[in-house]
């Protein structure tokens, strides 16, 4: 996965170049322009709700004592999804504006926590309120290291 990283931070921008081309000699130089500021604008403007809308679902969460690991996850896909749309072309807004719907984004979250190592160890299970396992390290030996365990329990907040 690191290999394809320098191909495509060539590849996108040469992409995104072809694309503004391609629109602007259908509708026009000016209106190219104006639309890809037009959808970082919208896009902005819909990343501020989307973004304060999650920071609200975390609080809550945490007021309850939920820990908001789908919120954390979804807070960082709208980082993404932000930077996505302030960089002008077509290809990263779609990109950008997949990020700020919720069902696919949370199917780009499902995707991500399904291919990581992380997920092997159990750290993320939507729909449930289990977030955490056994932390044992696994990859060091034994020298010098100590090997921790993660005792489960649950937390009642009594105000």
């Amino acid at each position: 996965m690191l290999r394809i990283w320098p191909i495509l931070f060539i590849a996108i921008p040469l992409l995104e170049l072809y694309l503004i081309i391609e629109v602007g000699s259908v509708i026009g130089a000016l209106w190219t322009v104006l639309l890809v500021v037009l959808t970082a604008v919208i896009g902005v403007s819909l990343l501020r709700i989307q973004g304060f809308n999650t920071l609200n679902r975390a609080r809550q969460n945490m007021e309850t004592g939920t820990l908001p690991a789908m919120e954390m996850m979804e807070g960082m896909v709208l980082a993404v999804g932000g930077a996505l749309l302030i960089t002008p072309g077509f290809l990263t807004d779609t990109l950008g504006f997949l990020c700020l719907i919720p069902a696919t984004r949370r199917a780009m979250i499902r995707y991500f926590v399904q291919r990581s190592s992380i997920h092997g160890q159990g750290f993320y299970s939507h729909g449930t309120k289990h977030y955490s396992r056994d932390y044992s390290d696994q990859n060091h030996s034994n020298q010098g290291h100590h090997q921790g365990r993660t005792i489960e329990g649950e937390f009642h907040r009594d105000d």
